[in-house]
């Protein structure tokens, strides 16, 4: 950037002189904001337009440049188009000694031969896509531009073509087809654009690419959709004719002829919130109906975010700002279709959402409608064995053909990241076809279908659990989690007892993976259990059960009870996996372990516990009573009992119990059997033995280890149950974190943590918080230690959860660069 006009056309002219080759260059004058070290504002892009029209060794200035230039040689060049920039500018050229006086028409859009108008509006958000799009054209004689309805097909590809318009001296071609509605017509429209007439012994397809052989064309055959097979058989004649032609095409599907690159235009990003591509586009045509109305930035993101970053979607719902706040608009987007409508001008599938996404939908057959409408009952997602199960096809690639269809027709989008693929659709496409399958009367069929299916992947689930291949249980019920949430919940609402029962047990690997959403629906399903004494009862006062790990405790504890009532009784099934011991689990969430011991050691006499869980749970009873000698007793070789185990959960746990019992014993022992604990729960997916691994390890590396290990360890488990809500346990790692805290000379953060840890578990599970707060008292004085103790008391879970986050952080500094600290 220049301070001033004539000092930046002193400097364009002082280069040229110098330069050994030609080069273009433009001058425009307006404000620009630097950023670093790159400038920002439309006077660069109207720059480069000016600069685009020259010729190598000529120096372009705009009109306003031209007016604050005094004793500069200016020749009037006239208004020209420049691409990107609605309004014609006038262009003058500097003439000056030593220069180039005389060159070629300037290289504007009005003195391009072609149909292609400028766009009124600047395209945004696609500047990869353009980048990646002219690339494909260069290597291409022909790429289809695809998508769903309204994501902005035409617009990308005429900025497409603007940009390649220098390249084609014949010029850029716009063959709008929306309005052919018969396909015998298409050759009628693309000659009529071209000015082409039709040839004695030839049909007019073959007249229209004999006249184009040779020339330097770029077509832009725009809205093929409808008429697929007729601009098809117009392209792949001309393509065979001439290969100086190159074709840009858009469709909802490719038009598959030869030398075809497909190119599926995204919607717009809206990852980056409030700087999205999506958000800007909202905020510039909201400013273009509503100037100067303040935006809720919050709601703006909602917006976009809830329309998919569709265009013309996120175009139609800022005009609504005319009257209605970005927040209004927000909470109606449940009833897009009717909110969201536009003005009469335009094609008429553009006018409305609901428009654009029927045109698609028409230009389904039978079979595709009615596979696309079944499938709206999916959240988040589905496999080819969930749409055979919702469309009730018996035939397997029946329904790959039909899936195949719908993804080329820009209507499902295929996710081939892992090993199976994965099949979605935007959230607008999705709410249209769930009122096409209310329309047909077929929804609740349709949902009961759902449910059945996800009910009836209970063993199979398990199976995976129970088995090496953990982590794929663990990320199959992530995945699935918004299916399984709504086949439970239509099942729970229905009275399908059996279904929402079995979605609600097997769902219980998910609280194993810190989500527990799970366990409120075990509760949920509870009392209609009892009401009919139904036998898997005891599997949902299991699951229940757990809920102490979310605060519920004294529910925890009637539900463990109950569940501890039924165990034995026939009538009842056992729960999967004989996981029955973790009943016991409420009662150290109560500070009870000697209860917890007792039911431990009665499952375990009752059982042959062929994974452990009984015995695991007893040596860490044990260890919590102070029963040590006992503990270690059967802990001993129960490392190398887990190792034969498939299930990693059962072998982390076992090595975890080991790890417990040898914790003052034998410290180097329980390290190793932890670290090799932390390692399978890590790889097997298991954050919730993570974290209690972890919150073990922790003091015994920071006695035994490493310090800086151990805050490592207690960073994670503070992250884990920050991020998951684990409340139970979540006051054991900040405890542990107070002790190496004034271990480490950090007293004041360490008084202020150790009394919000300090409750009667954390007395239980970490026995040196009592020393801890002695120790603390001692240095810092008993005033200023209830100063402190109070300040942490006052936060919330989370507040101290960060508050230890970042303690940590200057810990881990102090560490590496050792000061003294009081």
């Amino acid at each position: 950037a220049f301070s001033s006009p004539r000092s930046a056309v002193d400097a364009a002219v002082a280069a040229q002189r110098v330069l050994p080759l030609p080069v273009r260059m433009g001058v425009a004058t307006g404000e620009a904001e630097l950023r670093g070290e790159d400038y920002f504002g439309s006077v660069l892009n109207r720059a480069a337009r000016v600069m685009s029209a020259g010729h190598g060794g000529q120096i372009l200035v705009d009109s306003l440049t031209s007016e604050l230039l005094v004793g500069v040689d200016l020749i009037a060049m006239g208004k020209r188009r420049l691409r990107d920039i609605a309004r014609p500018l006038d262009l003058f050229q500097v003439r000056a000694a030593g220069l180039r006086k005389d060159f070629p028409a300037l290289k504007t859009v009005d003195t391009a031969p072609g149909n292609l108008r400028p766009p009124a509006a600047r395209l945004i958000g696609r500047d990869s896509e353009l980048a990646d799009v002219a690339s494909a054209l260069k290597a291409h004689r022909l790429v289809t531009l695809t998508g769903v309805g309204g994501v902005g097909k035409t617009r990308l590809a005429l900025e497409i073509a603007g940009h390649a318009a220098p390249d084609f001296v014949d010029g850029v071609w716009v063959i709008e087809l929306a309005s052919v509605t018969d396909p015998a017509a298409v050759p009628d429209a693309v000659a009529g654009v071209l000015g082409i007439t039709q040839q004695p012994g030839m049909s007019l397809t073959d007249s229209v690419a004999s006249a184009l052989e040779g020339r330097s064309r770029l077509l832009l055959f725009d809205n093929c959709e409808h008429v697929l097979n007729a601009a098809a058989d117009m392209v792949d004649a001309i393509l065979a004719r001439s290969s100086t032609v190159k074709i840009i095409a858009t469709s909802r599907e490719g038009l598959r002829v030869d030398d075809e690159q497909l190119w599926p235009v995204p919607p717009l990003d809206t990852r980056s919130e409030s700087d999205s591509a999506a958000v800007t586009l909202f905020a510039e045509r909201a400013e273009g109906v509503a100037p100067g109305v303040p935006l809720d930035p919050v709601a703006v993101v909602e917006i976009c975010r809830r329309l998919d970053g569709i265009p013309l979607a996120i175009e139609l719902a800022a005009s609504r700002l005319v009257s209605m706040t970005a927040a209004e608009v927000r909470d109606r987007l449940n009833d897009r279709f009717r909110l969201l409508v536009g003005s009469r001008r335009g094609l008429e599938r553009h006018q409305t959402l609901r428009h654009a996404v029927q045109w698609s939908y028409d230009l389904l057959d039978t079979a595709e409608q009615h596979l696309l409408s079944r499938c709206s009952v999916f959240a988040g997602g589905f496999d080819l064995a969930g749409a055979r199960a919702v469309s009730g096809s018996d035939d397997e690639f029946a329904t790959m053909d039909l899936i195949e269809a719908l993804v080329r027709k820009s209507l499902l989008v295929a996710d081939r990241s892992s090993e199976r693929t994965r099949f979605s659709m935007l959230e607008t496409i999705r709410q249209f076809a769930e009122d096409q399958l209310a329309a047909e009367g077929l929804a609740e069929e349709t949902r009961a279908a759902h449910v059945h299916f996800f009910a009836g992947l209970e063993a199979d689930i398990i199976a995976l659990w129970d088995s090496p291949r953990q982590r794929d249980a663990y990320e199959w019920f992530t995945t699935e989690l918004p299916n399984l949430r709504s086949a439970f919940r239509w099942a729970a609402d229905r009275d399908d007892l059996d279904s929402a029962v079995a979605i609600a047990v097997y769902s219980f690997i998910g609280a194993l993976a810190e989500q527990y959403e799970p366990i409120a629906w075990a509760e949920e399903m509870i009392e209609p259990a009892k009401a009919v004494d139904h036998p898997r009862l005891i599997a949902l006062y299991v699951i229940a059960s757990q809920c102490y790990w979310v605060g519920r405790t004294d529910r925890a504890v009637h539900y463990s009870e109950q569940g501890q009532l039924l165990i034995g009784d026939a009538q009842y099934d056992d729960f999967p996996l004989h996981y029955e011991a973790s009943l016991g689990g409420p009662y150290i969430a109560t500070a009870q372990p000697e209860r917890w011991a007792a039911f431990a050691r009665q499952r375990l006499q009752c059982t042959d516990d062929p994974r452990g869980h009984a015995r695991a749970a007893l040596i860490m009873a044990l260890v919590l009573t102070g029963s040590y000698g006992e503990a270690i007793e059967l802990a001993d070789g129960l490392s190398v009992v887990a190792e034969t185990t498939e299930n990693p959960f059962s072998l982390s746990q076992m090595l975890l119990a080991t790890g417990f019992a040898f914790r003052y014993a034998d410290p180097g022992k329980a390290l190793v059997a932890l670290r090799r604990a932390l390692e399978i729960a890590q790889a097997s997916g298991n954050r919730f033995n993570e974290s209690h691994i972890a919150v073990t390890l922790a003091p015994l590396e920071a006695q035994h280890g490493s310090p800086g290990a151990a805050l490592d360890y207690l960073t994670l488990v503070i992250r884990n149950y920050l991020e998951t809500g684990n409340i139970a346990t979540s006051r054991s790692p900040l405890a542990n974190l107070a002790g190496l805290l004034s271990q480490l000379g950090h007293h004041e953060p360490a008084a202020t943590i150790a009394e919000f840890a300090d409750d009667p578990l954390t007395r239980i599970a970490f026995s040196e918080i009592t020393t801890t707060i002695r120790k603390l008292r001692e240095v810092l004085g008993n005033e200023r230690y209830e100063t402190l103790a109070r300040n942490g008391q006052a936060m919330n879970n989370a507040e101290m959860a960060n508050y230890a986050l970042e303690q940590i952080e200057l810990a881990r500094d102090s560490i590496n660069s050792p000061t003294t600290t009081t």
